[in-house]
């Protein structure tokens, strides 16, 4: 903002609207240039805001809208704030639901004892970055198991519409922050506003909300805000990372649309697209908002990100950027959706690097590349079983089977976020729990269960098996 000097305010800078395209709006500053990413205000009260994206000349900006612009016209007068786009940070952001202005969404009055701060930030420097590596467990089986987390990690929920990704990424708030000890924030980026106020009803009633911030840019907003919203929820993040020396969890649903809003502001700004449409400054846009996301001596941001994937197609440039900045990939299935293996994680197509012996240890490495290779073998041999039947393959073979169906079943698990729906309470698993059900099914033990017994429970221990009688019949 401008500062008084001498004891006197100097006048607002101030320019003329010389054009509009929609959300793009051409500005002329006779006297100063504002830099690139200086927020501006304009129309009515100043409700209307809008960010320098390019300076056109020495004395023109292009702008993008974060706000609707209704009622702009040309020769209207636009205010430089003489800084970039801010958000609170401090304590009494807590429970409490933003848009990416900063403004609270949740119908209570602003937060009280506050600073301001710019969303634009560098990520930390190499030389404060800590280099151990810790595992995070989610109580989820399937994770915990094949593909675990790492603490101040990335890990990415890839999946085509509708295969559960934001039922996955709900139930791990669920288990996390009730003993996840540090702040939890919400980021939704251009998801379903109906997502937004019942992710917000869950946490309260699950008593969480005192430790967690949430943000949405929704898919009802303009690009400008869906593409700043993710570096809104960053800062923050770092907040309470850097000046408070808390663990973050931060949690993005979903990050292909701010990859999409990037791509709507390149083709509004007229740049030439680049392959299938993305923008040509898809890699650096993505680099600049994930490398913020860093485990520091100070604290750890792990963040969980949903990745909508265009048609299940993995080779998308979207999913392929993405990919490069995680060190879990977590790959939802459609097929497993449909055979009804909740949650629908593929397990031969999901990888994390926190697999080595080095960081989660011999037994569970082994164990996890024994799942794998059986559940590998199950897969080469389903051509076959189609064709010729069971009876055809060798008894080594078809003991494989067996053990296949049986991990994949025990690799399913009842979520407390879906239990209205399906009845059955959530369950969460401790990480020793689900390494020994996958120890005892691959050495055999559950051989004479039926796999039904195995399905959609928590622990081993809750497999029954069916009476003599019943099993007769």
């Amino acid at each position: 903002m401008n500062q008084p000097q001498n004891g006197a305010t100097t006048p607002p800078n101030t320019g003329n609207i010389t054009a509009v395209h929609g959300s793009i709006v051409d500005i002329c500053f006779p006297h100063t240039l504002p830099p690139i990413r200086t927020l501006l205000r304009t129309g009515d009260n100043q409700h209307i805001a809008l960010e320098v994206l390019t300076q056109l000349d020495e004395q023109k900006v292009r702008a993008i809208a974060l706000t609707p612009t209704q009622g702009l016209a040309r020769g209207m007068v636009v205010e430089d704030t003489g800084a970039p786009l801010q958000v609170p940070v401090g304590d009494s952001i807590l429970s409490r639901m933003f848009d990416v202005f900063g403004k609270p969404i949740d119908q209570l009055p602003p937060p009280e004892n506050v600073e301001w701060r710019s969303v634009h930030r560098t990520p930390p420097p190499l030389s404060s970055r800590s280099t151990q590596s810790e595992v995070f467990t989610t109580g989820i089986k399937v994770i915990d198991v094949l593909v675990p987390l790492e603490r101040g990690g990335k890990a990415g929920l890839f999946g085509g519409a509708g295969v559960g990704k934001t039922v996955l990424l709900t139930e791990m708030i669920h288990n996390m922050v009730g003993h996840h000890n540090g702040v939890s924030l919400f980021c939704g980026i251009g998801e379903r506003c109906r997502e937004g106020e019942e992710l917000y009803r869950d946490m309260k009633s699950a008593g969480v909300l005192p430790n967690m911030v949430m943000l949405f840019g929704q898919m009802n907003e303009l690009p400008g805000s869906r593409f700043r919203i993710g570096h809104a929820a960053l800062t923050m993040a770092e907040y309470f990372r850097d000046d408070k020396h808390r663990d973050v969890l931060l949690l993005i649903d979903n990050i292909f649309r701010f990859i999409q809003a990037g791509a709507e502001i390149s083709g509004l700004m007229g740049q030439m697209p680049s392959r299938l449409g993305y923008q040509p400054t898809l890699g650096t846009e993505l680099a600049q908002l994930e490398e913020r996301i860093a485990n520091t001596d100070a604290g750890a941001i792990t963040s969980i990100q949903a990745v909508y994937v265009p048609a299940d197609d993995f080779t998308d440039p979207a999913a392929v950027h993405t990919f490069s900045h995680l060190s879990a990939s977590i790959v939802l299935s459609r097929k497993r959706a449909s055979e009804g293996l909740y949650p629908a994680v593929d397990p031969l197509q999901s990888a994390s690097k926190m697999l080595t012996p080095g960081i989660v240890g011999e037994r569970h490495y082994h164990l996890a590349q024994a799942v794998r290779s059986t559940l590998a073998q199950y897969e080469d041999l389903k051509d076959i079983i189609a064709m010729l039947g069971l009876e055809q393959l060798s008894q080594d073979d078809r003991n494989a089977v067996f053990r296949a169906r049986r991990l994949e079943r025990f690799l399913t698990q009842p979520f407390y976020t879906t239990g209205q729906f399906s009845g059955m309470e959530g369950k969460s698993v401790s990480l020793e729990d689900a390494l020994s059900g996958c120890e005892r099914i691959l050495n055999d033990e559950f051989k004479d269960y039926p796999e039904s017994a195995l399905y959609m429970i928590g622990a081993i221990s809750e497999a029954k098996k069916p009476e003599p009688e019943a099993a007769d019949a």
